[in-house]
């Protein structure tokens, strides 16, 4: 008897009306995307590594690669020509840059954060950038709050939860999604802010089509040596916790925050791309908002509202199997800080084996490609 996966596999109805037929080549990808959700995108990054610096790397086709937090930091890495070493650097980074004593400030948890993507990029935005591979698109999402400046960020986050609660619709009013995007060309750092109208607003050709049409204003605009620092930053900036980022250049006025605040899951109108759309994952489903997740009738999509929207899409999440063999039974997340405390070392010592186990992840997905009747892939919910 065979042992039991450690991976699940779910995907909407077209793709797995497409696997069934033809199964999965590296020219049926039409999009990666990274969720938020902060130290969980360590157990994904052995699955990146492969992804990127093997299956899809020679493949020409354009794709996009979009992300929010740590999604956003993972897609950057795997955008590059040279994936294997930014996503090294971004795993050093993620582990040994954050040391924090107990109740750091948001002040320094933003500076640790503000050095880690340093590190991420290599402390030359322009090279970074220049080494965005061809075909790949890039996008890196933030949220930017429409409060006044003047309006303290503890004040303007608490009306925009209570507004979500209401409706998701009613955030539209307190938050506007800002994409950030670059791509292999050599004019991909030329530009500024971009985009106008309600919902999918683009500018330049450089957002992505599979942008919502929802409550959420979006704009895009063009990533540049002189702004690729911040837009990483502030897609993972969480209210709160970190500070904002404010003064992003070419970019609108105001402050930035996580991108998962509207696009936790990147719950986007993924079947206007031509192809599969895959997303390794946390979980076996997708949330809209971060937000959304303390509310348990909205933690499965969209319902009506994103009918379709992911009929191309498919998750590879842990299984069952794999998180009960990881310390405490689950994915690093942000409640080990509290869990360790100051205890670093044994953080660190989780967080490394429960990468190391994540590896059967990368090891799983590439015999599945292979031989697709190894696995049943089941229906996204939702």
């Amino acid at each position: 008897m065979a042992a039991p996966a450690p991976i699940r596999l779910l995907a909407g109805p077209a793709a797995a009306r497409h696997i069934a037929a033809q199964g999965l080549k590296p020219a049926d990808i039409a999009a990666v995307a990274g969720a938020a959700g902060g130290p969980k995108g360590l157990a994904l990054l052995p699955l990146d590594r492969w992804l990127f610096g093997h299956w899809l790397a020679d493949c020409p086709r354009e794709r996009w690669l979009a992300g929010a937090s740590i999604g956003a930091w993972r897609m950057a890495a795997g955008a590059q020509r040279k994936p294997l070493p930014a996503l090294d650097r971004l795993a050093q980074a993620y582990l040994e840059g954050q040391r924090y004593p107990r109740k750091p400030s948001a002040a320094l948890v933003s500076q640790v954060c503000r050095d880690m993507t340093r590190e991420l990029i290599g402390h030359d935005a322009a090279a970074f950038l220049a080494g965005v591979a061809p075909g790949r698109r890039l996008q890196v999402v933030t949220a930017r709050g429409l409060a006044p400046a003047s309006a303290p960020a503890r004040i303007a986050f608490g009306r925009a939860a209570l507004a979500n609660a209401v409706s998701r619709a009613h955030l539209g009013s307190h938050l506007q999604r800002v994409v950030f995007c670059a791509d292999g060309r050599t004019d991909a750092s030329v530009g500024g802010a971009s985009g106008h109208g309600h919902g999918h607003g683009t500018g330049s050709g450089s957002g992505c089509p599979a942008l919502p049409d929802d409550a959420f204003d979006s704009r895009s605009v063009a990533l540049r040596a002189d702004n690729l620092e911040d837009a990483l930053l502030a897609s993972g900036s969480i209210p709160l916790v970190a500070e904002a980022v404010a003064g992003v250049a070419g970019a609108p006025a105001g402050r930035y925050w996580d991108g998962g605040l509207i696009d936790y899951h990147l719950h986007w109108r993924w079947q206007a791309l031509p192809g599969i759309v895959l997303m390794p994952h946390f979980l076996p489903a997708v949330t809209a908002g971060w937000l959304d997740k303390f509310l348990p009738w909205r933690r499965h999509g969209l319902g009506r509202a994103g009918r379709g929207w992911l009929d191309n899409l498919l998750l590879v999440t842990p299984s069952p199997t794999l998180l009960a063999r990881l310390p405490n039974r689950k994915l690093p997340d942000r409640q080990d800080f509290f869990r360790y405390d100051t205890d670093h070392d044994a953080r660190l010592r989780d967080w490394r084996r429960a990468m190391a186990e994540c590896a059967a992840m990368a090891e799983a997905f590439a015999a599945w490609v292979e031989r697709p009747e190894r696995l049943v892939v089941e229906p996204l919910p939702g």
